[in-house]
C-alpha cells in the first residue's frame, strides 16, 4: 500500500506485540518507526530456557494469520494437546485440553520476538532503532522524547499516533499517562515468584518426556511446569512463594537444600536432572505482578499489550491477549474509517473489561493448576463437562476452551464460566456421582440446569 503523506506512527517497544502491530499499521498505509530500549536480540544466541516459554493459542494465531505471519511461527511451534500431571511417586495422569485435534503451542519467546522483528521490517517496512530509551511523551501532540543510550544524545520525534507497547513497566505509561488527572493505576505483586530451569535432552538427542504435553507437578501451594523446546530440551518453571512457607525460595540458599528440596518434592524430576543444584543459580528469581490501569488512551497515544493489562502467566494468554489487541484495534480502524478519536473511545470502552477478566481468569487458573489438577474429583468433573459438551456443543463449551480455543471475549467467557461452575457444583454434590457420572440421568440434569 502506498504510504500517504502524514500517516506516520511511532511504536515504543519492539517486543512481540509492538513488532506485530507494526505489520498491521503498515498494511493500513502508515510509515512506522519503532524505538526499543534493549539491544537487538537477533544479534545474540537465543538459547532455550532463558525465559518462560509461551503458549500460543487461537487468539494469537488469528492475529498472526490476518497479516500473513503465522506460518513463520509454525515452523518452530510445538503442539501440546493436554496436561501431563506428575505426582509425588512419579505417576502420570493425562488430561486432554479440548477436542482431539485441539492444541496449544509451545514457542520460545526469543524466537517469536526475533521473527516478529523480521516481519516488522520486511512486511511492515518499519524502521527499528535499538538502544533508544523513551523518557516521556507529549500525549496531545504525539511528541516522543528519546535518548540514544549509546551516544546519550537526547532528541524528539513526532507522529500522528503513538503506541506504547513497552511492557508491564511501561515508560510511557509511568512517565506520561500516570501524570494525568484521574488516571487509575494499580500494581499488585502476587506472593509467588518463579525461577527457570533447563532440562536438557538425553545424550542421544531424544526428549526425557512427552514433548506434546504441558507437564505440571502440582504440589498444593506451589507447582512446577515444563514446556518443550525444539532441541528436545524443556524449559521448566518453578512457581513458589518467595517466603513465609515451608517450601519457599528463601529457604533454598545452598546446594544441599536445593538437592534435598527436589529429591523430596519432585523426585522424578530430580532423577532426570540430578545436577539441579548446579543449574539452580543460572537463572534468576523473578517476581510476578498484575497491573491494571485506565484509561488506555490519551490524546494521540494508546497502550497495548502488557503496558495496558499485564497479567500473570497461568492461563498462557499474555501474548495471545496482546496479539488480540492488534486484532481488535485493526477491526476498529476498519469500522471507524481511521477516525482515531472514535477508535480510541471504543477501544477503551470495549477492551478494558476483557483485560480485567483475563487477569481474573489467570489467577483462577493458577489455583486450578497447582491445587486441583491432581484431584480425582476435579478430573472427574472435567470428564463430565467434556462429555456433555460433546453431546450438546451449542449448550456448553468448557471455560478453558472458551479462553483458549475460541475468540469469545474474555469478559464473556469469565461470566459464562461462573455460571457453568455453579451448575457443576450442583452435579458434583451428588453422593453417587462417581458411579453414575456418564449416565443419561446426569446429562439430563445438566441440560435442565442450562439456561
Amino acid at each position: 500500500m502506498i504510504q500517504e503523506e502524514g500517516k506516520k506512527a511511532i511504536i515504543v517497544g519492539a517486543g512481540l506485540v509492538g513488532s506485530l502491530w507494526a505489520v498491521y499499521l503498515a498494511k493500513a498505509g502508515y510509515k512506522v518507526t519503532i524505538y526499543e530500549r534493549r539491544t537487538d536480540i537477533r544479534n545474540t544466541v537465543i538459547s532455550a530456557g532463558k525465559s518462560i516459554n509461551l503458549a500460543l493459542s487461537n487468539r494469537g494465531w488469528k492475529a498472526l494469520d490476518a497479516v500473513g505471519v503465522g506460518d513463520e511461527v509454525r515452523k518452530f511451534a510445538i503442539p501440546m494437546y493436554g496436561r501431563m500431571m506428575h505426582d509425588l511417586e512419579g505417576n502420570l495422569t493425562y488430561q486432554q485440553y479440548g477436542k482431539e485435534d485441539q492444541a496449544i503451542y509451545s514457542v520460545s519467546r526469543g524466537l517469536v520476538n526475533a521473527r516478529m522483528m523480521d516481519m516488522a521490517e520486511q512486511k511492515g517496512n518499519a524502521t527499528i532503532f535499538f538502544q533508544h530509551e523513551c523518557r516521556k511523551v507529549d500525549l496531545e501532540k504525539g511528541i516522543v522524547y528519546l535518548t540514544n543510550m549509546q551516544t546519550q544524545e537526547q532528541f524528539e520525534d513526532h507522529a500522528d499516533l503513538v503506541f506504547a507497547i513497552d511492557g508491564a513497566f511501561s515508560a510511557v505509561r509511568y512517565n506520561s499517562m500516570q501524570k494525568l488527572d484521574r488516571f487509575n493505576y494499580s500494581q499488585n505483586f502476587i506472593a509467588d515468584g518463579y525461577r527457570e530451569i533447563l532440562l536438557p535432552a538425553n545424550e542421544d538427542g531424544t526428549a526425557k518426556m512427552d514433548t506434546n504435553a504441558l507437564h505440571i507437578w502440582p504440589r498444593g501451594r506451589f507447582m512446577m511446569i515444563a514446556l518443550a523446546n525444539n532441541d528436545n530440551s524443556f524449559t521448566c518453571t518453578l512457581f513458589m512463594p518467595h517466603s513465609d512457607h515451608k517450601y519457599a525460595f528463601d529457604k533454598l540458599q545452598s546446594k544441599e537444600k536445593v538437592n534435598d528440596f527436589f529429591h523430596e518434592v519432585f523426585p522424578d524430576f530430580y532423577h532426570m536432572l540430578p545436577s539441579i543444584a548446579d543449574e539452580w543459580e543460572k537463572h534468576p528469581l523473578a517476581s510476578l505482578a498484575i497491573i491494571r490501569c485506565h484509561p488506555w488512551t490519551a490524546g494521540k497515544v494508546a497502550l497495548m499489550g502488557d503496558a495496558a493489562h499485564a497479567t500473570v502467566p497461568f492461563y498462557g494468554q499474555g501474548m495471545n491477549a496482546g496479539f488480540e489487541d492488534c486484532t481488535v484495534m485493526f477491526e476498529l480502524m476498519e469500522k471507524h474509517g481511521e477516525d482515531w478519536k472514535s477508535i480510541f473511545e471504543e477501544y477503551n470502552r470495549e477492551r478494558k473489561p476483557d483485560g480485567d477478566a483475563l487477569q481474573d481468569l489467570s489467577l483462577g487458573n493458577y489455583f486450578e493448576m497447582r491445587d486441583f489438577v491432581a484431584d480425582p474429583m476435579f478430573l472427574l468433573r472435567k470428564k463430565i463437562e467434556a462429555k456433555f459438551s460433546t453431546m450438546y456443543p451449542d449448550k456448553w463449551m468448557p471455560l478453558y476452551s472458551q479462553v483458549t480455543f475460541s475468540s469469545i471475549r474474555y469478559s464473556v467467557a469469565l461470566k459464562q464460566g461462573e455460571v457453568q461452575k455453579g451448575i457443576m457444583d450442583q452435579i458434583m454434590e451428588q453422593s453417587d456421582i462417581v458411579e453414575k457420572w456418564d449416565s443419561p440421568e446426569v446429562m439430563d440434569q445438566i441440560l435442565s440446569l442450562c439456561v
